[in-house]
């Protein structure tokens, strides 16, 4: 998998290539919102979001939740913490950006070994895997139910 290479854009680069983005965005009815970015997007119509986003985890749950930011993420990430499910190199779609995928051969392999009928993403358990049950608490705000009509 070929890298892929970028040069940082200088503010004023970055905004008129936000605002571009968004002109095309609107013309296809598409609303876009950035993450991680260390400039606020806002004048070019871009709106800041997170990957793991507070605010639509609650809208989708209808419920408050207690969550926080993401320590191990970087300083201008919005996310808030979660617990990951994936397993890498095992998407198909191969986008260049993707942190997921960092070997075709990987990818190749884990998709071959896929059956309909394992518990696992890619493969079966077998006699030297360890499996141990995660303990996890909930972080849901018992007392502050949603009305999901006022969001």
């Amino acid at each position: 998998m070929e890298a892929v290479s970028c040069d940082a854009l200088s503010d004023n680069s970055l905004l008129a290539f936000a605002s571009k983005l968004n002109e095309i965005a609107q013309i296809n009815d598409i609303e876009i919102a950035s993450c991680a970015e260390h400039i606020d997007l806002s004048s070019c119509g871009i709106k800041h979001n997170s990957c793991i986003d507070k605010d639509m985890i609650e809208k989708i749950i209808g419920c408050k939740i207690n969550a926080v930011k993401d320590k191990n993420q970087r300083e201008d990430c919005g996310c808030i913490e979660s617990i990951d499910i994936g397993t890498y190199n095992t998407c198909k779609n191969a986008c260049r950006y993707c942190y997921a995928n960092y070997s075709e051969e990987s990818v190749r392999n884990n998709c071959s070994k896929y059956s309909v009928n394992s518990p696992l993403l890619c493969g079966e358990i077998s006699d030297g895997d360890k499996i141990s049950e995660r303990v996890v608490k909930s972080i849901k705000v018992e007392s502050e139910q949603l009305n999901l009509w006022n969001l």
